[in-house]
């Protein structure tokens, strides 16, 4: 299965996604963009993944980029675990697979983990954050005096619920060139390529405001250090930049110790968009991990929490 296709999802939400690589690639890599994002913020990787000769399967998840909206009530972290679970079966049903989670991808792979332990275990190879936290916003200072910070949370919240009920409306996308100076200083360090902040523009103004506010109140509820350490010896890789300003290096540094074996790397100078930022650091992390899952045996692991999964899937014996 390769090229474009749609992924019609139990709820009747259609995933647009994409996958290129060989078929009989050892290891198929699957790459989850950050909140407001799509999954061409992974381009960089996408292509040295495709040097290397990986499967690589990237999507834009619900109520993002090129998939349809979501409901209000199914714009959570629970359900985008449940999404990547139906990718998974779709288009990468056996095998080694190494998950990489940009920020709300990171976060949607936790809840993956989370929710089905089984199939997690007998099917992730390897696992690899950039830029995202397992402690909701405990760390997330936006870049302002920590008196300030809690402020403006609050303030954030109320907007997020208000702009969650406006529907699929995307006013923004009219106003891009006014709102870049601020997604560029909220996003990005010191360095990065005109088209890559292009990119990520384009991104924000295709997501709908039902998608900017209605996921805010389950990534910010979100607690999974405890699912991380469940899960072994996974090879793992964390990635964050020391000028990240919703999720700073506390974030990253706490997935490495929660996950045994995790090889954490900060990127001085360096913001939110990570990939992007540093794309050389993050494909060699990303490369490295694959590398690693390749190797490593691709028999079904026992989950060693011994529970059993949502909706009766690979249930325990």
């Amino acid at each position: 299965m390769s090229g474009r296709s749609e992924l019609t999802l139990a709820d009747g939400v259609r995933l647009r996604v994409e996958t290129t690589g060989p078929a009989d690639a050892p290891v198929t890599v699957v790459l989850l963009h950050g909140w407001c994002l799509d999954r061409r913020t992974w381009h960089h990787q996408i292509t040295a993944l495709e040097d290397a000769g990986a499967r690589v399967v990237s999507y834009d998840a619900r109520g993002h980029g090129r998939s349809s909206a979501t409901r209000l009530r199914s714009a959570t972290l629970a359900q985008l675990g449940d999404d990547l679970a139906e990718v998974l079966r779709e288009y990468a049903p056996a095998g080694p697979i190494v998950l990489a989670g940009h920020s709300l991808g990171g976060m949607t792979i936790m809840e993956f983990a989370e929710t089905y332990p089984q199939e997690f275990a007998g099917r992730v190879a390897g696992l690899v954050f950039v830029s995202t936290t397992a402690e909701g916003v405990t760390h997330t200072r936006y870049g302002l005096p920590h008196p300030l910070a809690p402020v403006l949370r609050i303030a954030e919240e109320a907007g997020a619920g208000l702009l969650a009920r406006l529907g699929a409306w995307r006013p923004h996308s009219a106003m891009l060139p006014v709102l870049r100076p601020t997604v560029r200083w909220l996003l990005f360090g010191a360095d990065y390529e005109p088209t890559d902040l292009e990119i990520t523009m384009s991104a924000f103004g295709r997501a709908s405001l039902r998608s900017i506010g209605g996921f805010r109140a389950s990534v910010g509820a979100q607690h999974r250090l405890d699912t991380l350490a469940a899960l072994g010896d996974v090879p793992a890789a964390a990635l964050v930049g020391d000028r990240d300003r919703l999720t700073p290096p506390p974030c990253a540094e706490s997935i490495a110790e929660a996950l045994a074996g995790t090889e954490l790397t900060v990127c001085a100078g360096a913001g939110h968009m990570l990939m992007m930022e540093r794309p050389d650091e993050v494909s060699a992390a990303l490369l490295a991990v694959v590398e690693r899952a390749a190797a490593s045996s691709p028999n079904r692991r026992a989950d060693p929490r011994g529970r059993t999964e949502r909706n009766g899937y690979d249930q325990a014996a």
